[in-house]
């Protein structure tokens, strides 16, 4: 049985346009993958703590000497990381907020790179624990930044999900949001086509 991880960002939770496209890509990977198991991480309805030094010193600790605060910490990344490790696909819905990623997005970052358990460093580098898994990243913004020095997302989002081990990673992208309805019509039909070409090219792999 398939497993999809669905990880939304938006503060507007549902009714943001990134999971709006987020869960239309879910909702045609269930008829594709009946049985189909969907796992949901709101991060944006309920935020990861911002990292600090005391929660980041809960990893490092051996887990024999962790105290119970410790323990609390460890266990609720533990659980964030299970997640992770279960899905065979992981489904991204990223709003850009300020030119960044959602503040909310990068605490969970924080929390699933975890030395010797999502990565290991080697003499040649980090390499990433969490292989073999696909990931598609919904991103939708009010301007237009895809491609240019201002799109300060993709490589991030790529390089982070690379870091842990998930290097097939594809992006569809809904961009001028905020300007107007023509090119917000135009850019979600666009991002809904993308969303169709995917679906199909899955079921043709399936059925190959």
């Amino acid at each position: 049985m398939k497993t999809l991880l669905l990880i939304q960002t938006s503060m507007f939770e549902g009714n943001g346009q990134s999971s709006r496209l987020a869960n239309r890509f879910t909702r045609q990977w269930l008829v594709a993958n009946p049985g189909g198991q969907v796992i949901v991480r709101d991060v944006g309805r309920d935020p990861v703590p911002h990292l600090t030094a005391e929660r980041f010193q809960a990893f490092l600790a051996k887990p024999e000497e962790r105290t119970a605060e410790q323990q609390s910490v460890a266990a609720y990344s533990d659980a964030l990381i299970d997640e992770l490790r279960r899905a065979d696909t992981i489904v991204l819905g990223l709003p850009m907020y300020n030119f960044g990623v959602p503040s909310s997005l990068k605490s969970y970052f924080d929390h699933v790179a975890r030395a010797g358990v999502t990565f290991r460093y080697t003499e040649r580098g980090p390499v990433g624990l969490l292989q073999g898994k696909e990931a598609f990243v919904f991103a939708t913004r009010g301007g237009v930044y895809a491609g240019t020095p201002a799109d300060t997302q993709t490589q991030f989002v790529r390089a982070f999900l690379a870091f842990i081990g998930i290097e097939d990673v594809e992006f569809v992208y809904a961009e001028g949001m905020s300007m107007g309805d023509g090119p917000k019509e135009k850019s979600l039909s666009a991002a809904h086509g993308a969303i169709e070409r995917l679906t199909a090219r899955r079921e043709e792999a399936l059925a190959a």
